[in-house]
């Protein structure tokens, strides 16, 4: 699949990343300070002709750029996104890093308010975004969770940045299988193997790009919902391993749906998390145009 390229703002204005559609590094992150430094890159090397680059970032699925004050982004970020894509689109290296020192692989265990859930959090990138799987039919576009579907006691997998939540059917307890499993995502990251599919993303409408799309074309109330979501809520449910995701927002009824994922889904307190934090939280930031939160799949 080809690379596309999408300029995505931070919340630094001298910052701008410069998102692929798939990963350009797996498993690394590098950061460069000028071209001597960025020898053993040559996608950062060549940015750094451009006389604005100040610094390169180049990490999962998007290179980092920090520019200098002589030029302001909108004159040169079209320019940039094109140089990176045609880069890559012939099959440049983004990192010669033979002769790098292996980092040791970790991965540890954490649990999480649902007790039939395990988070298993790595020193490693993982994906670019989430993605959560509920049978072995639907992580055909990720090796690694159908990997894990081949234990007979996983019952679903939320891989989310830098971690992995498992949810366990009851027949077994997680004091059995916790050391296997945790060997297992080890070995498999250690191994450098695939964690899904390069069309994984665009498949599942979860690029940058299209996120995006979807994104403009909500109302604004809709939108200011999932700002909320994204600042307040999304932080505090990944600690402990799930996922708060915008469905839906009906005016007439002031009636926000929302999906729960990983940790989050079948989760004893997410009827608490849900009236007590995220519907209070939204009605007291948004008064009277929210009347309720609801889980879809609660």
């Amino acid at each position: 699949m080809n690379f596309k390229i999408t300029p995505k703002e931070t919340s630094n204005p001298k910052i701008l990343k410069f998102e692929a559609n798939q990963f350009i590094l797996q498993y690394d992150s590098f950061e460069y300070s000028n071209i001597d430094e960025a020898k053993e890159s040559p996608l950062a090397q060549q940015l750094f002709y451009l006389p604005f680059v100040k610094k390169v970032y180049l990490s999962g699925n998007f290179v980092a750029i920090e520019r200098y004050d002589i030029v302001e982004w909108e004159a040169v970020k079209a320019e940039v996104s094109s140089q990176i894509e045609v880069y890559l689109n012939k099959g440049g290296p983004v990192v010669n890093a033979k002769n790098k020192a292996k980092e040791a692989v970790t991965v540890y265990a954490e649990s999480t308010p649902n007790p039939s859930v395990l988070k298993f959090v790595a020193n490693k990138n993982l994906v670019p975004t989430s993605f959560e799987f509920n049978s072995i039919e639907e992580a055909k576009l990720s090796p690694f969770a159908t990997a894990l579907f081949q234990f007979p006691f996983v019952k679903s997998v939320f891989i989310d940045k830098n971690y992995v939540s498992i949810t366990k059917f009851d027949v077994i307890e997680w004091e059995e299988i916790t050391l296997e499993l945790r060997t297992f995502i080890k070995n498999y990251i250690e191994q450098k193997k695939d964690m899904i599919s390069s069309n994984a993303a665009e498949s599942l409408d979860k690029t940058t790009a299209q996120l995006d799309k979807v994104y403009e074309g909500l109302d604004d109330t809709s939108k200011e919902i999932i700002n909320i979501l994204e600042e307040y809520i999304r932080p505090a449910v990944a600690s402990d391993g799930g996922n708060i995701a915008f469905e839906s927002y009906n005016p007439e009824t002031k009636l926000v749906k929302v999906i729960l994922q990983g940790a989050c889904s079948g989760c004893p307190s997410s009827t608490f998390t849900l009236k007590n934090g995220i519907e209070n939280m939204l009605k007291q930031m948004m008064g009277s145009k929210i009347e309720a939160v609801e889980a879809i799949n609660a």
